[in-house]
């Protein structure tokens, strides 16, 4: 699993920093979540297939964090004969995706699927074999969403006591994952005596939001929580008025939710540097990461 951070700005690009971006690899999988101008270039500067973009989480529909997606569709579209996109994202997404397809001109030579989300509380809004994704309403000046991407425990079987057990590798191994349990000569085994659990990972985002009840249920017990940290202590009014977070509330969001890291972007163009927000991050919660553009993190 691999996170990489394509933009790093809040609102307005700079030369050091482009609009908001996350890319997640994990299997064949490539989770965008949001997709700012210029997140295309983004990916083909640090490597990535654009092609391989599964699924966009939308987290609002600011320009900041969707202006990238209708060039991004048409290139997926171009990509492939059987091309598939998965766009969630909150009430109102589906009317904006329409409209964006009648904003330009080329043929739709992908099968789009449009999901839309109003949650009371966590929910989970899309559930495969190995993870699950979760949402989130936060608070904002538009209907928002955080996401958590959430793999599921899996199984790590010890071949030996698998053996000593009487099972037989391959569909035997395979039933006994699934079910927790298998027979073997009239004697049951289970899954916890011939392996050992692998706790799955979380990763969670939180962007565009003041301080809410469901900004610490959906980073609960998070691997990683990637949280915009608009502003510095001492513009706390301005984050107040505009419904963003300060370093000081994202800080205080990972340490009650207990989050093992916290990676900390979507930094106002007023900070030239950011000594100034790493200090104040790092002074209430240690293992903050300060993002760049192009960061890549393995998970």
């Amino acid at each position: 699993m691999e996170l990489t951070i394509l933009g790093t700005a809040c609102m307005v690009p700079t030369r050091e920093r482009n609009v908001s971006a996350q890319f997640l690899t994990y299997q064949d999988e490539g989770i965008l979540v949001d997709c700012g101008e210029g997140t295309q270039r983004q990916m083909n500067i640090a490597g990535l297939n654009r092609n391989r973009v599964s699924k966009v989480l939308i987290t609002h529909w600011h320009g900041d964090h969707t202006a990238g997606l209708i060039g991004l569709i048409q290139t997926i579209g171009h990509g492939s004969q059987d091309a598939r996109l998965m766009i969630f994202g909150p009430m109102g997404t589906k009317s904006h995706v329409e409209h964006l397809l009648k904003s330009v001109v080329f043929d739709v030579k992908i099968d789009l699927d449009v999901r839309e989300f109003d949650p009371d509380g966590v929910e989970t809004i899309f559930d495969s074999e190995s993870y699950k994704i979760e949402a989130a309403s936060l608070e904002h000046s538009t209907p928002c969403l955080g996401y958590s991407f959430v793999e599921k425990d899996s199984w790590t079987v010890d071949a030996q006591k698998a053996e000593a057990a009487g099972l037989k590798s391959g569909p035997q191994v395979s039933e006994l994952k699934r079910t927790g349990h298998y027979s073997v000569r009239g004697k049951v085994v289970r899954i916890e005596d011939v392996a050992r659990r692998k706790p799955g990972r979380k990763i969670s985002f939180i962007f565009d939001t003041e301080v809410c009840q469901a900004c610490y249920a959906l980073a609960k017990g998070a691997d990683v929580l990637v949280c915009e940290s608009t502003h510095s202590v001492e513009n706390e009014e301005k984050a107040a008025k505009y419904r963003h977070l300060t370093t000081k509330d994202a800080a205080m969001i990972a340490n009650t939710a207990g989050v093992k890291k916290l990676i900390a972007t979507h930094f106002s163009q007023r900070y030239k540097t950011l000594e100034k927000l790493e200090e104040e991050l790092t002074g209430f919660f240690p293992n903050t990461i300060i993002a760049h553009d192009l960061l890549k993190l393995k998970i």
